[in-house]
């Protein structure tokens, strides 16, 4: 009994994962959290405050300790005038000497401390705005997410919706068929007349399988752009009846916010760290002042014995490291470092005109999209009613087969421009929310 509820409770576990869908919005933020791009840019933010401690760390006290021990197997002999010990040597005698004993070592523990530095301060100046650039990024690879995730998501939609009707577009045909059949039997219609319509289903049987088979690709590039395994069921949840485009025709953008496009911010971020890369420069010609202490002890003995002679020593410096001449090194510098602040200015002045550009011809995308899905609608409905009166016609014998197909050809062609214009709409949509800076959910 205890087994039968256990896989009476995996089953139903597994239903449960099968019908989960997705909202277009529950979608975007499901790839936000999951898409490996984003988890990597948050993998920079951390890289960032271990590099902002790296410079933090580098201006506090570094204690190093050292041991050392030495044999000696030749001892370096030294020539000493031999005047220095016999005056009465004779002009050009030396005396041989060795200078040290086989065994010596060397142990100890220093300490050096920043005390002074100026372009360590500005590092620190940096750390803050380092750190921004890190989250910038991770903005940035949302905004790309949430766009990829809502185009396939209206892809999906419109490959479902176009399949439904393709479905309904054979249940008529069907219907037909079997009605022409009847005819025939009665010697009202000939076999071509139903030949005919066969080869119209046929047809839409093969351009139903595309679909098919387009809903699948379609929803592997979604869950691919949500970060979802491919292999995973997904389910959407909205439908293309729910996309209510009236709104669309009264959109009223402002002035694109330069500020709100996180290309622009992150190039901002980028030339405040120009402006303090350039301080860094022009400050190192400040001195530098540093501490530094030792302590340790050297040994000395004519045999291997480690544990005796030992002389200790200590020493305390105060280091002062004053430029005074590099060459033009410094000025070279801050030549590049000014020529790369002009072209991110020039860079800034781009964008700007990019983004006006781009929010430019999304709203004519968008006014064109609505004028075409409005001619497409009038179109298909037209496209519907002839295929209605040439089906009456028909079956009064006041019409011919072929009317029938080719009105069915019309309705098919006009249900796929109808389709198309209205992904168009909806991708224009999403370019227009993404030049003005609101693609991003709050």
């Amino acid at each position: 009994m205890k087994i039968k509820y256990l896989i009476f409770f995996l089953i139903s576990g597994i239903s449960v994962q099968a019908q989960q869908a997705f909202t277009l919005q529950q979608a975007v933020q499901y790839g936000i959290k999951n898409h490996l791009s984003v988890k990597n840019a948050e993998l920079d933010i951390v890289g960032a405050e271990l590099t902002i401690k790296q410079i933090k760390a580098s201006g506090l006290p570094q204690i190093n300790g050292n041991f050392s021990y030495t044999y000696n197997a030749i001892i370096p002999t030294q020539l000493i005038d031999a005047k220095n010990f016999d005056p009465n040597a004779p002009d050009g005698a030396v005396t041989k000497f060795k200078f040290g004993v086989p065994w010596a070592g060397q142990t100890g523990i220093g300490l050096n401390q920043l005390i002074f530095d100026a372009t360590w301060l500005v590092g620190l100046k940096a750390a803050p705005v380092y750190r921004e650039l890190a989250r910038k990024g991770v903005t940035n690879n949302k905004i790309v997410v949430a766009e990829n995730v809502a185009k396939a998501y209206y892809s999906v939609l419109v490959a479902e919706e176009r399949s439904k009707i393709l479905d309904l577009n054979i249940a008529r045909i069907d219907s037909l068929i079997r009605e022409m059949k009847v005819m025939n039997q009665q010697g009202f219609i000939e076999k071509i007349d139903l030949d005919r319509l066969e080869v119209q289903r046929n047809n839409l049987i093969t351009e139903t399988q595309k679909v098919k088979n387009l809903i699948v690709l379609s929803q592997s590039l979604l869950k691919f752009q949500m970060g979802m395994k491919i292999d995973e069921p997904i389910v959407l949840a909205d439908k293309l009846s729910d996309v209510d485009i009236r709104p669309f025709a009264m959109l009223e953008y402002p002035a694109v916010d330069y500020a709100g496009r996180i290309e622009y911010s992150t190039l901002m971020v980028q030339r405040q760290l120009s402006v303090l890369d350039m301080e860094r420069t022009q400050k190192g010609v400040i001195p530098k002042v540093s501490f530094s202490g030792s302590l340790g002890a050297g040994h000395s003995n004519t045999r291997f014995n480690p544990f005796e002679r030992w002389f200790g020593s200590s020493a305390l410096t105060l280091g002062v490291q004053i430029p005074i001449y590099d060459s033009g090194l410094r000025k070279i510098q801050l030549q590049q470092q000014r020529l790369a602040l002009t072209k991110l200015d020039q860079s800034a002045i781009l964008l700007r005109e990019s983004f006006d550009l781009q929010a430019k011809t999304a709203s004519i995308n968008i006014k064109n999209g609505l004028e075409s899905l409005d001619i497409q609608q009038r179109n298909l409905d037209l496209a519907k009613e002839v295929v209605r009166v040439t089906k009456i016609k028909y079956q009064a014998g006041q019409g011919s087969n072929i009317e029938v197909v080719n009105a069915e050809s019309a309705l098919k062609e006009a249900q796929t421009n109808y389709f198309a214009a209205l992904y168009d709409l909806l991708i224009a949509k999403v370019d227009l929310d993404k030049a003005m800076g609101k693609l991003l959910p709050e």
